[in-house]
């Protein structure tokens, strides 16, 4: 018995050591925004001062188009996302925005990631844009919230694109090392100050169709913007407080135009999600793309964005 309990310390202590020169090797404090905005806030970037923050956004295109696109981006990522979209969709005005808690616009300030907050922090920033009508894109939790927000707001929200969007509870095939660290209360905290760039690496092969897509410099934004003062810890948060599936029985109550785009290979939210927002949604269009992943309008802009334009020709004097 004394030789098991003097082995179980031995492992235990081997253990604690590894921990501890593994958050040594990798320990990775916050950034502060300015530290990052040189490289990841270039024109046509600006800081908008809204509802306690300083929101990261750009508004590019025709400022008196009577139909401009809002895109939101997913978990952990940045307006970054949409670069190929708003280069073949200009000179449309195209809105995208870093939401609280990820990119450089850093944390709410009171700490609440429920999807009231957001819907509410969305209404704030269209406000104060003089925005009265609108087409929503999102991908992922963007998207969850895209929909939502057209449930709320139908008057403004006249067209919807959902990307891979969350809305219905169901089980992932693999969840990105990231997330799942994430979620998990002892580890979690360890995360706030330890982040390998090789995680950042592994996560978006979880959500590429084609991980020999990912560069140098695509892991290099994530991961130094996930950095960013506040967004470890509110990555957290969000996973606690905003989950999907706690609206799902409302999808059918859309009546906004709809496009959706799905990656057949999108192991997080899986194509059978795509199949139930077409069968809720009336008049819907669904498009699936049979080599991408969970973020396809990222992994592939032109094949993707192609639907998009051709969604948008139909709506003009909607």
């Amino acid at each position: 018995m004394r030789r098991l309990v003097v082995s179980l310390l031995a492992f235990f202590g081997v253990l604690v050591v590894a921990v501890l020169l593994y958050a040594a090797v990798h320990w990775q404090p916050d950034r502060p925004v300015g530290a990052l905005v040189e490289r990841w806030a270039q024109s046509p970037s600006y800081f908008l001062p809204l509802d306690g923050m300083s929101v990261h956004l750009r508004d590019e295109g025709e400022r008196l188009d009577p139909l401009p696109i809002l895109l939101l981006h997913g978990t952990s990522a940045s307006l970054h996302t949409w670069d190929g979209w708003t280069a073949a969709l200009l000179p449309r005005r195209v809105i995208r925005v870093d939401l609280p808690g990820f990119g450089l616009t850093g944390p709410q300030p009171d700490g609440d990631y429920s999807y009231p907050a957001y819907l509410r922090f969305l209404r704030s920033l269209l406000d104060e844009l003089g925005i009265r009508r609108c087409i929503v894109a999102g991908n992922s939790f963007g998207g969850s919230l895209a929909w939502q927000l057209a449930l709320e707001d139908p008057a403004r929200v006249v067209g919807l694109i959902l990307v891979d969007a969350g809305g219905y509870l169901s089980t992932s095939q693999s969840i990105p090392l990231g997330f799942r660290i994430a979620r998990m209360p002892v580890l979690n905290r360890l995360a706030a100050s330890v982040l390998p760039r090789s995680l950042i690496e592994e996560s978006l092969r979880n959500v590429y169709g084609d991980p020999s897509r990912i560069d140098a410099e695509l892991i290099d934004r994530y991961f130094e913007i996930t950095l960013r003062e506040g967004n470890r810890r509110a990555v957290v948060e969000r996973f606690r407080q905003a989950k999907f599936g706690d609206r799902h029985q409302e999808i059918r109550n859309i009546s906004q135009p709809t496009l959706i785009l799905w990656g057949e290979k999108d192991r997080l939210i899986p194509p059978e999600n795509a199949q139930n927002f077409h069968r809720d949604i009336r008049g819907s269009v669904l498009h699936l793309f049979p080599e991408l992943g969970h973020v396809p309008h990222e992994e592939d802009p032109a094949a993707t964005v192609a639907r998009v334009r051709v969604f948008l020709e139909r709506l003009q004097g909607f």
